[in-house]
């Protein structure tokens, strides 16, 4: 029996989802549970798998279509099986963008006047939304003929709006779309301020170094800064459960819940795993949930759940090189928390100068929901909490 194999469901908020990958070709065996093509959603790259056994009879949406949720995108059945009559999915209906064209020629969307053209001509600018009054025909009398149409393309193409040359056109992900959209939104709708603070991190690679030897032992992962600062962060939180709140309905919602998120640079984009309720959990559960997260972002493995329910999120450029930047809040959040590179530099300890590793931590806040004083008494307690070897001892050992 011919198995109809559909775009998936991932989430609650989920309405469309664009084929990245097809792991399969068309006439290759496949089998139920196995992995058949990556899709990408607003949040997330996910690996979809077949739900039937068979061979992949036939693929209705190529790489790159983006299709809404339930749209049929190949069938799975055995060779000689019917298949029904069916006309490839439309793609979700984006309003269509006008091709970037040099200002002379950017006067109308579409054709005004009358203009000798053929069938085939007209239908590609009509679905590329271009004036045809703009395009010389080559055809008898001036007819413009399709190749017209595509040689006007690519010229238009060839150049930005300000005339500058084009050395390659890379279109937006819906990953990438969703990040410009959210970042924007996310500006444009909150009064955000970012504090910095550079401080000594020696006690913080001290006790990091301390505890290697056993986290490798109970979980047989390499012990990064990571799970310690989200653990960090949760300490503090709990401090100033102000930052962990959300502005929702006129009203500042203080949340019950501690769900650090820490971004992940994946292929053309960033995505921000979850690790639910911290405070509840010691450091090596934290250590485990990190790497698993961190591994599945980087395969297109994660769930929506795995990127959903944050309440506060850590991103750290330290590995980049990055002293110090702006971080941009991930909404509904109110706050986040930039990490920097750790260097050695000379400082002065006791009226001393010494040579010290130092870190530069960026606080993006929502001033709607808190003030700056009070920011600033958060990052002061996370700092003082990095800086106390007894204290975060105690902290990431319990």
């Amino acid at each position: 029996m011919v198995v109809e194999v559909r775009m998936p469901k991932l989430g609650l908020t989920m309405t469309k989802g664009t084929v990245k990958k097809w792991l399969k070709s068309e006439g290759d065996r496949v089998s139920k549970g196995e992995p058949l093509f990556v899709i990408e959603t607003e949040k997330i790259s996910s690996t979809v798998e077949a739900p039937a056994s068979g061979y992949l009879l036939k693929i209705l949406a190529q790489v790159g279509s983006t299709l809404p949720v339930g749209a049929p995108v190949a069938y799975i059945g055995e060779f000689g099986e019917a298949l029904p009559e069916v006309t490839p999915p439309l793609p979700v209906s984006e309003a269509a963008k006008p091709v970037e064209r040099e200002a002379e020629a950017v006067s109308k969307p579409v054709t005004p006047t009358r203009v000798r053209a053929t069938p085939r001509a007209k239908a590609l600018a009509e679905r590329e939304r271009i004036d045809l009054t703009a395009i010389r025909g080559s055809g008898p009398g001036g007819l413009i003929v399709e190749e017209d149409v595509i040689k006007y393309l690519h010229e238009v193409r060839a150049r930005t709006k300000s005339g500058l040359r084009v050395k390659e056109v890379i279109p937006l992900t819906s990953l990438r779309r969703t990040i410009a959209e959210r970042m924007t939104e996310s500006l444009r709708s909150m009064a955000q301020v970012t504090i910095m603070r550079e401080e000594v991190v020696d006690a913080l690679i001290k006790v990091k170094n301390e505890l290697q030897q056993q986290i490798e032992k109970d979980t047989n992962i390499r012990l990064t800064y990571t799970p310690i600062l989200v653990k960090v962060v949760a300490e503090a939180i709990k401090k100033f459960p102000i930052v962990n709140s959300t502005l929702e309905d006129d009203s500042i919602k203080i949340l019950d819940e501690i769900n650090v998120g820490f971004a992940v640079a994946v292929d053309h984009g960033l995505v921000v795993p979850v690790v639910k309720d911290v405070d509840k959990k010691r450091l090596r559960e934290i250590v485990v949930v990190c790497n698993d997260l961190a591994r599945r972002a980087r395969e297109g493995q994660l769930t929506m759940d795995d990127v959903s329910g944050g309440t506060f999120t850590i991103t750290n450029l330290g590995m980049f090189g990055v002293d110090a930047f702006t971080p941009i809040i991930n909404p509904p959040q109110t706050a986040i928390l930039g990490v920097g590179r750790f260097i050695p530099k000379p400082v002065v300890i006791d009226d001393k100068v010494a040579v010290a590793n130092t870190c530069v931590f960026s606080l993006t806040f929502d001033h709607r929901v808190m003030d700056g004083h009070t920011a600033a008494q958060f990052l002061n307690e996370l700092i003082n909490l990095i800086k106390d070897e007894h204290r975060l001892r105690a902290v990431l050992s319990e």
